[in-house]
């Protein structure tokens, strides 16, 4: 994957994530996340467990949101390298 194609799949979720957040689903926003993590390479994505539960959902998202965005640019500033 290219780094245009990066940026464009990632604006993506970033915008579907932030629609969710604003509809009040933090069930699909932490699904998002985990989408966000796949599309990382395997030795940079971050262990995520399934959730379904709101409570749970909304934890995994406050623990792991900068987490992600940050592997997001790393691999991004490599891809530019590339």
């Amino acid at each position: 994957m290219n780094l245009k194609e990066f940026d464009i799949i990632i604006d993506r979720m970033k915008l579907a994530f932030e629609t969710a957040k604003n509809l009040g689903q933090p069930v699909e926003q932490a699904k998002i996340l985990y989408h966000l993590n796949d599309f990382l390479p395997q030795n940079m994505q971050i262990h995520l467990d399934d959730v379904e539960d709101e409570n749970m959902a909304k934890q995994i998202i406050l623990l792991y949101k900068n987490q992600v965005n940050s592997k997001i640019s790393e691999y991004r500033e490599q891809l530019m390298l590339n």
